[in-house]
């Protein structure tokens, strides 16, 4: 089954993007969020209307979604 990108339900901070790319991209999603932050403040808000923008595309990862982590930790969405 293919990976989809989702926004996360329950380790979100403003609108899940952040967790979902993590997710995704099998990446911390707090490293995300620092990056995200950086870039916010060099790209003089450019990378705000990206993060709302995904908030709008990508869409709530299904109800009872069941996502593995690297650490073995099995979580139902």
């Amino acid at each position: 089954m293919a990976k989809k990108l989702y926004r996360s339900r329950n380790d979100r901070v403003i609108s899940g993007v952040c967790a979902g790319l993590g997710q995704y991209l099998d990446i911390d999603p707090t490293l995300l969020r620092i990056a995200a932050a950086l870039l916010a403040i060099w790209s003089f808000g450019t990378a705000i209307l990206v993060y709302l923008a995904l908030a709008i595309i990508v869409p709530i990862a299904p109800e009872g979604e069941i996502v593995s982590r690297d650490d073995g930790d099995v979580i139902t969405q």
